[in-house]
């Protein structure tokens, strides 16, 4: 059986390694487009590589998901992180869980996870193709699978597996579409918040680890560390939120406002007995020395600014109408956000061949036959903390079952 792997990233060489794993007679040979292999696994995770998450629970890792998720839940336990772990440690890269429930390599160093996929290659005698781009796919009346390549020649393959990647436009995703598959059109997710017209930016650097955000008109919410940055927002807590708002933020063109709970915690009236017992211990104290929920000290003083309080006001001096303004401030704190920041190296794409399309029971086209997807080509995505790439081995292993 000749199998063909059209992209040598993550998805394709897990794919291409699966095949070998279930089919070990299987001629396989991966094909990548550009003269770099596994390129995003290089840059991911800061050069370290987040391979996939310590959660081990089905039911709580599937949320992780704003497309795709369900999907995912029905095939997780075909092959999940604690598989993950185990095919890695199993191939000489110990992993490690941090704090946050992010795996990583022990060596801190993504070069492990590349080195691993080319030894495994190697000894599994896969080809692999550098500069080969695959320019027209179509099927023969045998239910074979030629791919013609952008140098005019062509090759026949049993099965084929399409492990491309998320595709930043919807003209990357044409030649599929041509192919009988329903596409949705790709946008941006996991993107940072841009705020040029918000003076909050001056305090760039500053984290604050347990916040609650929202999409103004929206039932849009996360949790989580925010990262004050020069250009607006970051941190998980607003990754988070540009992930599962990915396609309504789209719509409004990135113009629209963010609202920070800086105290995570949802009632309002808790926090007003929180300042209420500040008040009581400590009325002779300054506003600006002693600061509620451990607030960093510069994001303190610029919020008591944004009141126009004076820090050398004592707290039982606050009165009614300040209480109620430090409450309102602290639980629903509102910034206007114009537009986006992404980081081109490690682009996720909302969007790709939709889920339709495929039997997610094996990751087959409903369109061709035999041939397969794997990774992010579909409308599969995650939030950040290793979820992207376990959905990438995920449904890599699935496809390389070749059912």
């Amino acid at each position: 059986m000749k199998v063909a792997i059209i992209g040598g990233g993550a998805a394709g060489f897990f794919a291409a390694l699966s095949v070998k794993e279930h089919h070990p007679k299987a001629k396989v040979q991966i094909f990548e487009k550009t003269s770099k292999l596994l390129s995003k696994v290089k840059v991911s995770g800061g050069g370290r590589c987040n391979v996939t998450n310590g959660t081990t629970s089905i039911s709580e890792l599937w949320k992780a998901y704003p497309r795709g998720g369900r999907q995912l839940k029905k095939i997780f336990h075909i092959f999940n992180t604690k598989h993950c772990f185990e095919w890695f440690e199993s191939r000489g890269v110990p992993l490690m869980i941090q704090e946050d429930q992010c795996v990583f390599p022990v060596s801190q160093d993504s070069q492990s996870i590349i080195d691993c996929f080319l030894t495994q290659s190697n000894l599994h005698k896969i080809e692999i193709h550098l500069k080969k781009a695959v320019s027209q796919i179509f099927a023969d009346d045998q239910f074979r699978i030629n791919l013609q390549f952008k140098k005019g020649d062509t090759l026949t393959f049993d099965k084929v597996i399409i492990a491309t990647g998320g595709s930043p436009k919807l003209s990357g995703l044409k030649w599929l579409e041509e192919l009988g598959h329903q596409i949705e059109t790709p946008v941006p997710s996991l993107f940072t918040f841009n705020m040029p017209s918000e003076k909050i930016t001056e305090l760039m650097g500053i984290v604050v680890e347990k916040t609650l955000t929202s999409i103004q008109g929206t039932a849009l919410k996360s949790d989580g560390p925010l990262l004050i940055t020069h250009w607006g927002m970051s941190g998980p807590a607003i990754l988070k939120l540009s992930a599962f708002g990915a396609r309504y933020l789209s719509q409004c063109n990135y113009q629209f406002k963010v609202q920070v709970n800086w105290v995570n915690e949802r009632n309002n009236d808790v926090v007003r007995k929180e300042l209420e017992s500040i008040v009581e211990q400590n009325a002779q104290k300054n506003l600006s020395n002693y600061r509620p929920y451990q607030l960093p000290d510069r994001l303190w003083q610029f919020l008591l600014d944004k009141l126009q309080l004076s820090g050398e006001k004592k707290w039982n001096e606050l009165g009614k109408k300040g209480m109620n303004q430090l409450v309102v401030l602290l639980t629903n704190d509102t910034y206007q956000v114009s537009g986006k920041t992404t980081f081109k190296e490690e682009f996720v794409t909302c969007g790709g061949v939709s889920l339709e399309s495929i039997n997610m029971k094996t990751m087959e086209s409903k369109a061709v036959k035999n041939l397969y997807f794997a990774g992010e080509v579909m409308d599969i995505d995650a939030i950040t903390g290793g979820y992207n790439f376990q959905a990438a081995w995920t449904t890599a292993y699935i496809a390389g079952m070749l059912k």
